[in-house]
C-alpha cells in the first residue's frame, strides 16, 4: 500500500502502490498519516507512485458504495489530516509525480515543498464530480498555484506537466528516466539546510495557509461534507462514475 525505503543518502523514499491507480481511501491516508510519523527524523521525503499514475485522487467508487453518511465523514477527516499531514512536515518534502495527479492526488504532490513531474495530467477536478473541496485541500492548492488557483478549481481543468509549472501546481517537468535521480538530488540539497532554519522558514512560508484553514474550517468544512453525504452530493459522484465508464467504453 505504501512501501519505504531508505537510501544511503538517509533520504526516505514513500511509495504510494495502492490497486492501478494509488486511489485515495481512508486505508492509504492514514498509512500516509503514519508514515511521515515513522520518519520524522529524517533528513528528506521523496513522495512518489508506482506505476503509471502518482495519484489518480480520491476513490470515489468506495464513496459512492458507502453504507452511511460516517463512513464518508470518516474519509473526509482522513483526507484532511493526511493532506495537513504533508504540508507541515518539518523536514523537506519533495514528490517525484511520475504520472497522473488528479483531484485528491493533484492536491497531494501540492502539499509537497518541492513538485517534479515527468508525465501524465494535473487537475483539481473536484466541482466536475460534483463536490466541494475541504478547507485543508483548497488553501493547499491555493498556496501552490496562487491566483491560478480560483480558475483551476473553477474549471476542473486537467493540464499537461508543462502547463501545471506555468501555473505553479509543479516546478519542473523532468523526464521518466531521470525524475527520481533528480529528487533525489533535490531533496539531499535540501536536507543540507540547518534543521532549526528550514523548519521555521516553512513554517513562515506555509502561515497564510494555516491560518486560513484554522480560521475557515468551522465555518466551511460541515457545509462541503453534506456536498459528498447528502443524497443530492451521492447522485453526482454516482453519475460522474457513470459517465467515466461510458466515456472508456
Amino acid at each position: 500500500m505504501l512501501q519505504i525505503d531508505q537510501r544511503d543518502s538517509g533520504v526516505v523514499v514513500l511509495r504510494l502502490a495502492h490497486g492501478k491507480v494509488n486511489a485515495l481511501d481512508v486505508e492509504l491516508l492514514e498509512a500516509i498519516i503514519v508514515a511521515f510519523g515513522e520518519v520524522a527524523d529524517a533528513p528528506a521525503v521523496v513522495l512518489t507512485g508506482e506505476g503509471s499514475s502518482f495519484c489518480a485522487g480520491v476513490d470515489l467508487r468506495r464513496i459512492a458504495g458507502a453504507s452511511d453518511a460516517s463512513e464518508i465523514a470518516e474519509f473526509l477527516d482522513a483526507l484532511s489530516r493526511a493532506l495537513l499531514t504533508v504540508f507541515t512536515h518539518p523536514r523537506p518534502v519533495v514528490a517525484a509525480v511520475n504520472g497522473h495527479a488528479i483531484a485528491g492526488g493533484c492536491v497531494l504532490a501540492a502539499a509537497a515543498d518541492v513538485r517534479l513531474m515527468s508525465g501524465g495530467s494535473m487537475g483539481l477536478t473536484e466541482l466536475k464530480v460534483g463536490v466541494a473541496f475541504p478547507t485543508a485541500a483548497l488553501e493547499i492548492a491555493r498556496h501552490a498555484a496562487g491566483a491560478k488557483a480560483q480558475s483551476l478549481i473553477l474549471t476542473g481543468a486537467l493540464i499537461t506537466p508543462e502547463e501545471a509549472v506555468e501555473v505553479g501546481l509543479i516546478d519542473r517537468v523532468v523526464s521518466s528516466g531521470d525524475l527520481m535521480g533528480t529528487a533525489m538530488a533535490k531533496a539531499q540539497a535540501l536536507a543540507r539546510i540547518p534543521v532549526a532554519s528550514f523548519e521555521i522558514t516553512k513554517r513562515q512560508l506555509h502561515a497564510p495557509a494555516m491560518a486560513a484553514i484554522a480560521r475557515e474550517y468551522e465555518i466551511y468544512d460541515a457545509i462541503v461534507a453534506h456536498t459528498w453525504t447528502s443524497d443530492s452530493g451521492r447522485v453526482a459522484i454516482s453519475g460522474f462514475l457513470a459517465n467515466l465508464n461510458r466515456s472508456r467504453s
